[in-house]
């Protein structure tokens, strides 16, 4: 299977952002890709305000219009994700599209970006709900986790996703800048290896109000750690091909899943000093 994933510079003026995203995405189906990966965002990257106001119901213009892409080439499409209209807080929600342009699987963000790096302060929870669903879907003969962005640093959350079989994890991003010089691609390599998965990648790049600075560098890796493509800064599309047939291999050869031991594991409580 070919996949691609895509780099935007997306901002706070949509129309602009589709644009972008459909230039790119018809420029990875005419690549070959049977996969495209938009980045987390895609749509509308802004403030909190920002964000709410311009959420939309599945239903949506955006949605529709990946879906009209996705049904026009012939490919499946991973919407990344975008604000999801919702009482109260919007959520933050990655759709799955099949070429037909049916909604495959949706999942919402579980884990809130709510931290303070390089001197700027996210809250992700003043604006946004976090999801309570692991989402896996098949995918042409293989299945396909959902995740997103801040979800990279639970490893909880993979391992559930590897022991439901999925062969490819997609992490739809707008990492940023200060932490993705020195954890983005040590996160994504470590969790292909530990969970002996493909990850697919795709970043948000570049500066978007109010204060976004994202490192780009998307990446697709396979189960050995190995990155197969990766981006540098600047708009575009990576693309790569997966060997389901290696990842057999590694699964067989380190059989570390398997060797699991689930009733020697008992999980403490965050202790006070560090929650």
């Amino acid at each position: 299977m070919r996949i691609a994933a895509v780099q935007l510079n997306s901002t706070d003026d949509k129309g602009r952002n589709l644009a972008a995203a459909e230039a790119l995405v018809r420029e990875a189906a005419a690549d070959g890709a049977e996969l495209v990966a938009l980045p987390e965002k895609w749509n509308l990257l802004a403030g909190g305000e920002a964000l709410l106001a311009g959420a939309e119901e599945l239903e949506g213009p955006s949605l529709g219009a990946a879906r009209s892409w996705a049904r026009e080439l012939g490919i499946h499409l991973l919407a990344g994700s975008i604000g999801e209209r919702a009482p109260g807080a919007a959520f933050n929600t990655s759709v799955l599209i099949g070429p037909d342009g049916v909604d495959l699987a949706v999942y919402r963000k579980i884990h809130m970006f709510d931290v303070e790096v390089g001197g700027v302060a996210y809250r992700e929870s003043e604006y946004e709900q976090a999801g309570t669903e692991v989402v896996t879907a098949p995918l042409e003969g293989a299945t396909v986790g959902l995740s997103i962005c801040y979800d990279l640093r639970f490893p909880e959350l993979y391992r559930i996703l590897a022991l439901r079989d999925a062969d490819l994890i997609a992490v739809p991003s707008a990492f940023t800048t200060v932490t993705g010089r020195d954890h983005w691609e040590i996160l994504l390599r470590a969790r292909a290896v530990e969970n002996q998965a493909f990850i697919l990648a795709p970043n948000q790049v570049g500066e978007a109000p109010p204060h976004f600075d994202s490192y780009g560098h998307s990446a697709i890796v396979d189960p050995w750690g190995t990155v197969l493509a990766s981006a540098g800064e600047g708009e575009c599309f990576i693309a790569a091909d997966l060997d389901f047939g290696a990842l057999r291999r590694v699964r067989e050869s380190l059989p570390s899943l398997a060797h699991r031991r689930p009733e020697a594991y008992v999980w403490p409580q965050l202790s006070e000093a560090r929650a």
